[in-house]
């Protein structure tokens, strides 16, 4: 893996030395005070040019065009809520998406490479961690052109782990807030405040190519702005779950990808 990923600054093949636990303290430490960790680097630069430049002509001819109108929660309807409640508001969101089945290479290599998901693990506090058993959510990579953007969602599964491969000329801010809801609470008076714009908490970083981030997807409130610019934001997801097996309902996968497998 030295060939993509800078294993002297981030030691994921020694998980028994040292510096590899002292990498993990850091990333809980960061993770319990801001809610996500960030390893700036993380993907050789040489490593993010080649593979965006292979995702290109995948991203041009067949990727999914994933346009459409949702809310927060990517579902019709929430069980209590009228229709018209304020945190149902809909959002509209463009991106070009690659599945699982149509990417190899380097980033299949990383996700299904046992240290990645060890190190994860560790940083997240659970005993170990599974590639998802889905042949297209497993692993992700979406391209987003000028104007395109992620609006406001939550994600399905408790963290979530991205590796950002090419940055746009401007635009493509990742905006988030951290712990929006929780297991028992779900705060939707704070998710119409949100979206309304008149959350004070609401958090925007930008990151540089091979960093990889980590956060709190399920609780944590997110999305990536409008693009700008002549290149695209190039960004991989990958999907670990504490219980293997899991995979999306048909209707999900039709709904990110249009199409089930």
């Amino acid at each position: 893996m030295r060939d993509i990923i800078d294993l002297d600054r981030y030691p994921l093949d020694r998980p028994d030395s040292p510096e590899w636990q002292a990498l993990v303290d850091a990333a809980q430490a960061e993770l319990a005070a801001t809610g996500m960790f960030n390893l700036p680097g993380f993907l050789c630069a040489e490593a993010s040019v080649e593979v965006t430049a292979a995702l290109a002509p995948k991203f041009a001819t067949e990727a999914h065009v994933h346009a459409r109108r949702h809310n927060i929660y990517f579902r019709k309807d929430i069980q209590g809520l009228p229709a018209d409640h304020p945190a149902l508001a809909e959002v509209e969101s463009r991106n070009r998406t690659l599945c699982a089945d149509q990417i190899g290479g380097a980033l299949n290599r990383l996700y299904h490479w046992p240290e990645f998901a060890r190190f994860l693990a560790a940083t997240m506090d659970k005993p170990a961690l599974h590639p998802m058993a889905d042949p297209l959510a497993a692993l992700n990579a979406m391209s987003y052109a000028t104007g395109d953007g992620l609006n406001w969602h939550f994600d399905r599964s408790e963290f979530t782990t991205t590796l950002l491969l090419q940055a746009p000329d401007a635009g493509g801010l990742f905006e988030y807030r951290r712990d929006l809801r929780g297991d028992s609470d779900p705060n939707y008076a704070g998710v119409a405040r949100l979206l309304r714009g008149e959350d004070p908490d609401l958090r925007a970083i930008t990151l540089s190519p091979g960093t990889l981030n980590v956060f709190r997807g399920k609780h944590t409130a997110h999305r990536v702005t409008p693009v700008e610019g002549t290149t695209p934001r190039v960004i991989a997801v990958f999907s670990y779950f504490e219980t293997p097996g899991v995979r999306f309902t048909a209707e999900e996968q039709r709904g990110f990808y249009g199409r089930a497998a």
